[in-house]
C-alpha cells in the first residue's frame, strides 16, 4: 500500500502517485420543477426576448419602435373622433392589421430569427434537450411565444381604439362586437404569421437571410397577389363580370389576403379586395380551412425540423 507524502513534501521517483481530492461538489437535493417548468420558462424567455427585454438596449430598439409606430395611428383617430364628435371610428377594428400588414410583416421578419435562427447558429438547441425538455416543448414554447408577442402587437391599437370610442361615446353594444371581432381576427393573423415566420427563419441559422426570406415570402406574396386580383378585377369589368370569381380564389396565395379573407366572410368586415367584394361564406370556408391548414402545418414542419436539429 502507498503512503501518500505531506502536502508540500517532493514526490517520490517511484511507486504509485495517484491522489483523490475532495473538492466539495455536492449532490442537487432541491425540488426538481420538471419538464413543464421549464417549458414555461423557456416560453417567458422567448416573449420577452421578443421585445428585446433582458437584452441589451440595441435589441430594444426595433421591436419597441414598431409597437410604437402600430398604437400611434390609432391615437391618432381616437383624437379626431373625439375632436370631431364622430358618429364612428375612421377604421373598422378587423381593418386596422390589414393596413398595418407592412408593421406587422417586418415585426415577424425581425423577431421569428431572433427566436430560433440563434439556437441554430450557436448549437444550443441540444443544451435545451439534455434537460427534461422535449422536441414538442420547445417548438409549443418558440410557436407560442412569438404568435404572444403577435398578439400583443396587433392587439394593443385595437384596445386603443376601444378605450378611445367608449371615451367618445360611441355605442357601447356597436364598439364591444367589433372590438371582439378584431381580437378574432389579429388571433389567426398572430398564429398564422407566427408559423410561417418561424418555418423559415428554422431553415437556416443565419439571421440576415431568415430576416429577407420571412420578408420575401410575406410581402411579396402579398403584393403579387394584390396584383393578380387588380388585374382580375379588371378583366371583370370588360368581361361584364365573368372573371369576379377568380379574385376570391387569388386571395388564397397570401397570408394577409387570407385573414382578409376569412374576417370579410364571417366577422362582419369590409375587404380590402378590388372592388371590396370579399369571398362569399362558401368560399370563405375555404379560407377558413386554409388558414387553419397552414397553422398545423407550421407546426408539424417545425416539428419535424428540430427532431433533426435535436440529434
Amino acid at each position: 500500500m502507498a503512503v501518500e507524502q505531506p502536502m508540500g513534501a517532493p514526490a517520490s521517483q517511484s511507486g504509485d502517485q495517484t491522489r483523490i481530492h475532495n473538492i466539495g461538489y455536492r449532490a442537487y437535493d432541491g425540488p426538481r420543477l420538471g419538464r413543464s417548468y421549464a417549458t414555461r420558462s423557456l416560453y417567458s424567455q422567448s416573449l420577452r426576448g421578443a421585445y428585446g427585454l433582458g437584452r441589451s438596449v440595441k435589441s430594444k430598439v426595433l421591436p419597441m419602435l414598431l409597437f410604437v409606430v402600430m398604437c400611434v395611428p390609432a391615437a391618432i383617430m381616437v383624437a379626431v373622433a373625439v375632436a370631431t364628435k364622430a358618429n364612428d371610428l375612421p377604421v373598422d377594428y378587423t381593418r386596422y392589421a390589414i393596413i398595418m400588414q407592412a408593421v406587422i410583416s417586418l415585426y415577424v421578419a425581425s423577431q421569428a430569427p431572433q427566436s430560433v435562427s440563434r439556437d441554430l447558429r450557436f448549437k444550443t438547441v441540444p443544451l435545451y434537450f439534455s434537460r427534461p425538455i422535449e422536441t414538442a416543448d420547445y417548438v409549443r414554447a418558440k410557436f407560442a411565444a412569438l404568435a404572444s408577442a403577435l398578439f400583443i402587437l396587433t392587439a394593443a391599437p385595437l384596445l386603443v381604439l376601444y378605450v378611445g370610442a367608449l371615451l367618445a361615446k360611441l355605442d357601447f353594444a356597436d364598439q364591444t362586437k367589433g372590438f371582439a371581432q378584431g381580437l378574432v381576427s389579429v388571433t389567426l393573423l398572430s398564429l398564422l404569421f407566427a408559423g410561417i415566420g418561424l418555418v423559415i427563419a428554422s431553415i437556416t441559422p443565419r439571421r440576415g437571410f431568415g430576416i429577407a426570406a420571412v420578408i420575401a415570402v410575406l410581402t411579396i406574396s402579398y403584393g403579387a397577389v394584390s396584383t393578380l386580383q387588380a388585374i382580375a378585377d379588371a378583366q371583370s369589368l370588360g368581361d361584364g363580370g365573368g372573371s369576379s370569381g377568380a379574385i376570391a380564389w387569388i386571395g388564397l396565395f397570401s397570408p394577409v389576403t387570407l385573414i382578409d379573407g376569412v374576417q370579410s366572410a364571417f366577422l362582419g368586415a369590409s375587404s380590402a379586395f378590388p372592388g371590396g367584394v370579399g369571398p362569399s361564406n362558401g368560399v370563405g370556408v375555404v379560407y377558413v380551412l386554409v388558414t387553419l391548414g397552414l397553422i398545423a402545418a407550421g407546426y408539424g414542419l417545425l416539428m419535424r425540423r428540430y427532431k433533426k436539429v435535436g440529434l
